[in-house]
């Protein structure tokens, strides 16, 4: 049973944590029960005592490892089975640091699980769940390096271009649904995952690390505003407007049944 005031369950991975966590608070404000996974439960169970006590929702803890495929198909299928849930955070994520020739090929194969697998899986069940409802949201939270990979290394990067062109690609299937789809685009932001990675984010400029709770609230005024694609350090939306118009004129060339003259 959903709390009166509830608009529904929001299941957010990577909850408790960072911007997770963050989501969390700021969504119960809104007034969603939540339902919390991440791998570490008395973090989890901390962080919901905490959020049913200041803002009187409900709040479930699933502990889940996303790199387990066992553990993704446990959240899966709740997703596809519960009424409830009306909105899905895909946070859940990890960096790697380093070259892709000198890397730890069993480390990057499990960051691929964690930002490209479960996120897929996850985004999949709730899509269809959302679109028999007529309604739902989506947020997947990407990286700017989606845009500029040749800022960082190139799994990682490529991992984050997949979440982009994957909520891209959704939002024009769900076109008339009902379903809201969202990707957030974050600059360096301050977590606990560099640290994790093995990334020595004291050695990034200051002026370009963002607080976590920042970032959260302006990619939720993203939402608000109906953006597909939310950046929330970019200062002039019209450059990623440029962008997108770009591409598009580039569309109608992209298949030809003949090569450019260039190549000829």
């Amino acid at each position: 049973m959903n709390s009166v005031q509830s608009k529904g369950t929001a299941l957010v991975t990577g909850a408790s944590s960072g911007i997770g966590a963050i989501y969390a608070e700021r969504l119960a404000e809104r007034g969603f029960d939540l339902l919390l996974v991440a791998r570490d439960l008395v973090r989890l169970e901390t962080a919901a005592s905490k959020l049913r006590a200041e803002h009187g929702v409900q709040v479930e803890v699933l502990k889940a490892d996303l790199t387990q495929k066992q553990d993704v198909l446990k959240i899966e299928q709740r997703l596809r089975s519960d009424a409830s849930i009306s909105l899905l955070l895909n946070n859940a994520g990890v960096a790697a640091e380093g070259q892709l020739a000198k890397a730890d090929t069993e480390q990057l194969e499990r960051m691929i699980q964690l930002n490209i697998t479960a996120v897929t899986r996850l985004a999949s069940a709730a899509a269809d769940n959302f679109a028999k409802a007529g309604r739902g949201t989506i947020i997947n939270i990407a990286s700017v390096v989606a845009l500029f990979p040749e800022r960082f290394n190139a799994t990682y990067s490529a991992s984050k271009a997949y979440v982009l062109s994957l909520t891209q690609s959704l939002n024009a299937e769900l076109q008339g649904s009902g379903v809201q789809v969202q990707a957030v685009l974050p600059g360096v932001t301050r977590t606990e995952i560099w640290e994790r990675s093995g990334i020595d984010a004291s050695q990034i400029p200051a002026e370009m690390v963002m607080e976590a709770g920042e970032m959260v609230d302006a990619a939720l005024s993203g939402l608000d505003q109906g953006e597909l694609v939310t950046i929330p350090s970019l200062p002039d939306a019209g450059e990623w407007k440029a962008f997108v118009a770009a591409r598009h004129v580039m569309a109608p060339n992209l298949s030809r049944s003949t090569a450019a003259a260039r190549y000829k």
